[in-house]
This record gives C-alpha cells, structure tokens and sequence, in this order.
C-alpha cells in the first residue's frame, strides 16, 4: 500500500497517540465515551490518508511507525513499545493496552475493568467506580458460606481506608436475617433472598423504607467426601439424591459404580453429613437436588431428610467430613479447600465437572434478576446442562436498608461499595467467584444510591 499524502500520516500518528493516551492509564477509569473518542479520531485519520481498507485485520502502536499501513473497520489495535504501519488498525471494535480494551462494546483496562458486556468483572476498581473511604463502626452477622470472604473483605477495607470494622458475626443465614430485622445489625448475610413473610419486618426495621438483597459472593457448594483409596469420584443428582435420602448407603452401590466405571469403590458404609441449625446452604442444596431429580422433601433452611448427622456451620460441617472415612456431606467450597477434602465432580447430564472458580462462575452467567426496582433478587438455573457449568451454587446476598440508614449511610455505601469491586478480585482466594459483570454493574448501581 502506497501513502499519498504526508498531512494523512501525520494525522494518522496523532490519533494513535489520542489511542495511546486514553488506553494508558493504570487506573481503570476509561468508559464507553472515552472510546467513542478515540474512535471518532481514528475515523478522523482514516479520512486524511489514502490507504487500502480491509476488515478484521491488526494494527501494533508503539513508539515507532512506518508508512504503508492497512487500515480496517473492525479490529483489534494494541498499544506496545514499538509501532509498526505496516500492520492493521481497527476503527471501532476492539484495542488493548497491557490487555484488551475496545471501544465498542467491551472496554478493558490492564485490570480487566469492563464497561459492558458479560464475564467476570473483577477488575471494576473501588477509585474508578466512584467509591469513597468512610470510617465508623459496622455491624453484621449471617450466612457462614460467605463468612471467609466477609472476613477478608473487613481487613483490606480496613487497611485501605484506616477504618475499624466489626468482624463479622456468622451463625447462619436465618441468624443474619434476624439478626438484621430486629436491627441488631446494619447489614445481614443470606444466601437466599428476603421470603416475603420477611419483608415487612425489614421495611419496618428500615424505617418504612424497602430493604434489598445485594448479591455479592458466588458461593459454589462443593460435594464434599472423605473415602479411603477414592480420589476421583462422579455423581448425578439422581445418585446425590439417593445417597442423601439414605436410599444408598454404601460407597460400592451399583449406581454410584454406574457413574464411575473402572473405578474401585470400597463397600465402605456412606455417612452423610448436613447443617443442623437453618442454613441458606441448605436451602439452596435441597433446591438443586428438587431441580433435578424425585427429592420428595419441601425444601427451606432447615433440613428436612431422615438419617444422616447434623452439624453446626460449615466449619462443623467440613470437621464431620474430614473425621470420618465414608462420609459425604455439602459444604462450601472454601471450607472444603481449607480441609484439604476431596471433592466430587458432578454430571448433569452435560458430562462430568469439575468444581473450579470458572466453572461456577459460567453457572452463574445464567442468573436471571427477578427482585423488583433495587432489590436484585437472582434466580439460579440449578438443572443447567451446559458443558462445563458447576451447577451447584448459590448466590450469598447483604441485606440491607434501601434508605433510612442514617449516621451508617456513607459507611454503608463505601464498604458494601469495596465488596462489590475491588473484593470482588479477592473471592478466588477464599474458594468463591466474582459475580459476572452485568450484575456486578447492577449491584454497584444500587450502592451508590443507598441512603
């Protein structure tokens, strides 16, 4: 390709130094009209320069540019140390600078904030979001399975804002949400949703005001075991189903073997282990288990199935596990890592999973929000059959007051706002997954608007 015109080159090499600057930043703050502008002075150059036009092709930037450069309408530009023309330049799809950033429907920086668009946005930054340092005392108890990422949340918050945080005060979901409506604490941990029997005291407790549910931790519940000689093990909701109904109650039943051939199964008596007191994590087992096969129990908190052994927590829970050879029992992921306990993969029918961030975080791309004005009430699609989806999950909320908050507001909105960003990147550390990115934004619209 051949330039003709020395005054399109040089307005070519200023927009690509426009490009550089708006992609460069560390701090994430770009957004959709940040690369409406860049694209606008790409467009500008292309006018001014006589080249050959392609589609889908590639242009590096840098520090260096030789003429003769392909110039396309959907592509990819990305920013480096040196800058070539004799490669392609895309007008309005895709740029990135340390990593990807597009100036059409996904914008990324080097920490992988995005603007819009689906998958984890872990990135979206406490700063870039708008969120503000507050300090102050803050009280809250609840859902266990969340309990590790509250904790971790409470001491970089600290750190990063010198506040002083209340640790979190656990007990389970029915605690957190009692705890919350009798106003014991500014925020309560759940992992299922306000019934509506519990709506009307919270409204009450916020001062007529509604209160919301937050999603904020994807909790993958893990099927946890401990089996002499069994390192990999495959389970079906109907044998989960069959196993915590004491219907199957040796580890080398037919069934189990079924869904495992080739492997050596002990004839090891099957103990199961479940949550004794009332637990979201429960709740939402029971409600996976009712998705995909005959569990004839009604579901709720509390467990309903004869047989088997209670703990309290998912510390006890995981304890019971670790403690005795053949037992099973459902646990969240993290307390599961920390106990060093197998894991099972299960099959929906979409062929075995493994339990991993990504894999309950494709589950969870799923969710649909069915909570009405701020409340973000998700529903989880439990029978999924997608290749790769972990689909026993649950979704852990903070309740909180819409309005009425008062002297608590500003330190609300700024903690529950780091928990929604910069936590976010945290929860793999925990054994949890970021939210996807379209709720993620939804969520952090919602907190700035608490009051």
């Amino acid at each position: 390709m051949k330039i003709t015109r020395i005054s399109g080159l040089a307005a070519f090499t200023a927009a690509a130094a426009l490009a550089l600057t708006a992609c460069g930043s560390d701090t994430p703050t770009a957004s959709s009209s940040g690369g409406a502008a860049v694209s606008s002075a790409v467009d500008s150059a292309t006018s001014e320069m006589s080249s050959e036009m392609t589609s889908g092709s590639e242009m590096t930037s840098g520090s260096e540019m030789t003429s003769g450069s392909e110039m396309s309408s959907g592509s990819e530009m990305t920013s480096g140390s040196e800058m070539s023309s004799g490669s392609e330049m895309s007008s309005g799809s895709e740029m990135s600078s340390g990593s990807e950033m597009s100036s059409g429907s996904e914008m990324t920086s080097g920490s992988g904030m995005t603007s819009s668009g689906g998958g984890s946005a872990a990135g979206v930054t406490f700063d870039a979001a708008g969120f503000k340092c507050a300090t102050g005392e803050l009280r809250s108890s609840g859902s266990t399975a969340q309990g590790k990422a509250i904790g971790a949340w409470i001491k970089a918050y600290n750190a990063k804002c010198g506040a002083k945080l209340n640790d979190y005060g656990g007990g389970g979901s029915g605690k957190g949400i009692t705890d919350f409506t009798q106003n014991q604490t500014d925020f309560g941990g759940s992992d299922s949703a306000l019934k509506d029997a519990e709506k009307a005291p919270a409204k009450q407790r916020c001062q007529s005001n509604d209160a919301v549910d937050l999603p904020l931790v994807t909790g993958p519940i893990a099927v946890a075991y401990k089996l002499e000689g069994v390192s990999d093990l495959t389970l079906t909701p109907k044998v989960l189903a069959g196993i915590f109904d004491d219907k199957i109650t040796s580890w080398d039943d037919p069934a189990i073997a079924e869904a495992n051939p080739g492997a050596n199964l002990p004839a090891t008596a099957i103990q199961t282990i479940h949550r004794s007191e009332d637990s979201g994590t429960t709740e939402n087992f029971v409600k996976y288990l009712k998705a995909n096969s005959d569990w004839p129990y009604e579901g709720g908190k509390a467990w309903e199935a004869t047989g088997g052994t209670g703990a309290n927590g998912s510390d006890g829970v995981a304890s019971a596990i670790a403690g005795t050879d053949g037992a099973i029992g459902y646990v969240e992921w993290g307390f599961a890592t920390e106990n060093k306990l197998a894991t099972a993969k299960i099959d929906n029918g979409g062929g075995a999973v493994e339990l991993t961030a990504e894999s309950a975080a494709k589950a969870v791309t799923a969710a649909k929000v069915v909570g009405t004005g701020k409340d973000l009430t998700l529903k989880l699609d439990y029978a999924t059959k997608e290749a790769g989806a972990y689909p026993v999950i649950l979704v852990t909320y903070e309740v909180v007051c819409s309005a009425g908050n008062g002297d608590k507001a500003a330190l609300l909105k700024s903690f529950l706002g780091y928990a929604a960003t910069d936590g976010q990147g945290e929860l793999t550390k925990v054994g949890a997954a970021p939210l996807p990115a379209e709720i993620q934004a939804k969520v952090i619209d919602v907190v700035k608007g608490l009051s």
